[in-house]
């Protein structure tokens, strides 16, 4: 299916956001997947998955939601404290602009996220109904957010078990509150895997990704949210 890279942008809090887009191009509306980055701030890494999911029928856009607070990485955690609901903001009001592409089904968004991507992909999607699945890797649901949270819809949990810097006790604890919540959910922590993964690990997160994406942002997985 060919692609149509491009780069849009919204306005979040008064300023600029981008969005790197990968399009499909379809005569049909797709499902849509909203990637978010780590604190490194850098969208390189992401462009063969997105490509790869783009490939599949889905349209995909990487969020530059560090734009928002003018941020390139963050190397603290006082910095992602404070501009952590900023950013949260900038992810639903990115959601926003993402539903009214014409290529997109507003009824079929999700949300992959890495590392503190994915703390923020999983506290959105805790609060904000449009989004139908998310696929986290390395990361966790902030605890504050529990006090917090509306609703859940079906996750997919990707860990190294020897993370050191999200420990894989926040996938564990991520699981229980899915099973305590009856959400439908997967998780696959890799043995001795850490805050990255060889070659081969990604690959096969990538197809459980792709999976449960397909499962989940069909025209009936909807449903299963909660």
């Amino acid at each position: 299916m060919p692609i149509s890279p491009s780069q849009l942008t919204f306005e979040s809090g008064n300023k600029s956001i981008r969005l790197d887009a990968y399009v499909p191009n379809s005569n049909k509306q797709l499902p849509a997947v909203l990637a978010l980055y780590g604190s490194g701030g850098g969208v390189s890494g992401m462009n063969e998955p997105a490509a790869m999911l783009a490939a599949q029928g889905f349209a995909v856009f990487m969020l530059h939601y560090f734009d928002r607070t003018d941020t390139t990485q963050v190397t603290d955690k006082q910095t992602i404290f404070r501009h952590f609901p900023v950013w949260g903001k900038t992810v639903w009001d990115a959601i926003s602009s993402v539903e009214q592409h014409p290529q997109v089904d507003a009824d079929r968004i999700g949300l992959l996220g890495f590392s503190l991507g994915a703390y923020l992909a999983l506290s959105v999607a805790a609060v904000d109904s449009r989004v139908k699945a998310v696929v986290e890797f390395f990361g966790g649901l902030p605890k504050e957010m529990r006090f917090f949270m509306r609703r859940l819809c079906p996750v997919l949990i990707l860990h190294g078990e020897a993370d050191p810097i999200v420990p894989v006790e926040e996938a564990y604890e991520l699981e229980g509150l899915l099973k305590k919540k009856d959400v439908p959910h997967e998780i696959k922590i890799y043995p001795g895997a850490g805050h990255t993964f060889d070659s081969g690990t990604w690959r096969d997160a990538g197809a459980r990704s792709l999976r449960f994406l397909q499962k989940y942002l069909a025209t009936d997985g909807q449903r299963a949210s909660r």
